[in-house]
């Protein structure tokens, strides 16, 4: 699943024209933004910067803020409800926060407890929406904002090069080292001029902190640290960024997906190579169930096949005389009644044996019949004034011995329900 890393620029503050331009190297430009994208989010396919307009297309955006727009505070998280849960962040934090807490966007570390030791990250939130709000506008939809640096174990430092933000004339403006240290207490941007960050720093360098560096300032964070370090490119950090568990984008920042997005990013989400064991697994089920189906379809054929065999060999077996067989059921039960008929004796569907069976039924407080019909297999009586429950009783008692009683417009219709004549 292909990935786009955006690096937001950092949020203007007082500064020179040329400063705080773009990570790698480009002038700062007004809605244009550094990017880079990834097939896997482990390898750098392509970076640059352009207008949000032409960014390239991606599976996936994610947004990366710079370490020096967050500000990191811990806390022990209220227990609110979801709907307050941002309410009762600010009432906590108010104290501590440089702004208004109206003005600040606040978003918890993942895995979050309510009445345990969290981290809340508070930004600009004017400025954060309108970032978001410039891409939107071009289309470009962001899934994730996530911090370039966050409170961590084992410590990181890394060093990248700024420009001097002190004046608003370009003749006093240069460029310096800034340390960016990342450890369990927090995340702290120091200049390495002057000795604030040494004395900042713990005196005793922790062992298994890991150190990088931006390849223009790589030789001089290791005469500063007076130990190598590791040169990591602004576009490898973006992207190692992206795999943390981090997202800003949380209470009213967090992403909206309706209606067609919503099936875009789900089905990008089945598409990714975390779910390609899925994947796999639905085409095993589904290759299983047609194979199964078809086996299944394939012995029903053979057994009704075999049946009909029986029901034809049968046929005639006892019939001889029948040679084309179309109907082997029908033409059976003809012979079976020409066979009565010739032998003198009745059908459960003739005349006598209907008229016996509607003559056992007949409701008592009726008078004797008034009229009758008989057809094929129907006998039709006349049941003027006969009440629903009379009705209910006469098709009760003859259900048992498989008789049918149909009611209509003062008349009853008494037929064989196994015979399959229609009414």
């Amino acid at each position: 699943m292909s990935i786009l890393v955006i690096s937001l620029s950092p949020r203007p503050r007082l500064r020179s024209r040329h400063a705080d331009g773009a990570a790698h190297g480009h002038p700062a430009v007004e809605g244009e933004f550094d990017y880079l994208l990834s097939r896997d989010g482990f390898t750098l396919q392509a970076q640059g910067r352009s207008a949000a307009a032409l960014l390239p297309k991606a599976d996936s955006v994610i947004a990366v803020v710079s370490e020096s727009d967050v500000a990191w505070h811990r806390i022990i998280l209220p227990k609110a409800p979801p709907a307050r849960l941002r309410a009762a962040l600010a009432g906590t934090l108010e104290e501590a926060l440089l702004d208004d807490a109206e003005s600040t966007h606040l978003a918890l570390a993942p895995g979050a407890v309510a009445g345990q030791s969290t981290w809340v990250a508070a930004i600009n939130r004017s400025w954060l929406r309108g970032e978001l709000a410039e891409l939107e506008r071009q289309r470009v939809f962001v899934d994730r904002v996530v911090p370039a640096a966050w409170p961590d174990s084992p410590p990181c430092g890394h060093f990248s090069a700024a420009h001097g933000i002190a004046s608003v004339d370009d003749s006093s403006a240069h460029q310096d080292v800034v340390l960016t240290w990342s450890h369990v207490d927090g995340v702290a941007v120091l200049r390495l001029q002057g000795g604030l960050a040494r004395s900042l720093l713990p005196t005793e360098l922790p062992i298994d902190a890991r150190w990088t560096a931006t390849p223009d300032v790589a030789t001089a964070a290791e005469r500063w640290l007076a130990a190598p370090v590791a040169v990591v490119s602004a576009g490898e950090r973006a992207l190692q960024a992206t795999r943390t568990l981090w997202n800003l984008r949380q209470f009213d920042l967090a992403a909206r997906h309706r209606g067609t997005r919503a099936a875009r990013d789900a089905w990008r989400r089945f598409l990714s190579p975390g779910w390609r064991p899925v994947r796999y697994g639905l085409l095993a089920l589904l290759v299983v169930q047609l194979v199964g189906l078809n086996a299944w379809a394939w012995r029903l054929r053979s057994e009704l096949d075999s049946q009909r065999l029986a029901m034809v060999s049968l046929l005639q077996t006892t019939f001889p005389q029948v040679r084309a067989v179309l109907d082997a059921p029908l033409q059976m039960q003809r012979e079976v009644d020409a066979l009565r008929a010739a032998a003198g004796r009745s059908s459960a569907s003739d005349f006598e044996p209907m008229l016996l069976a509607a003559a056992a039924a007949w409701p008592p407080s009726q008078p004797p019949v008034g009229n009758l019909r008989y057809e094929s297999g129907r006998l039709t009586l006349a049941a003027t004034g006969w009440s629903d429950a009379e009705i209910a009783q006469f098709r009760t008692q003859l259900l048992p011995a498989g008789w049918q009683v149909d009611a209509s417009e003062g008349r009853i219709s008494l037929r064989q329900a196994t015979t399959g004549t229609p009414p």
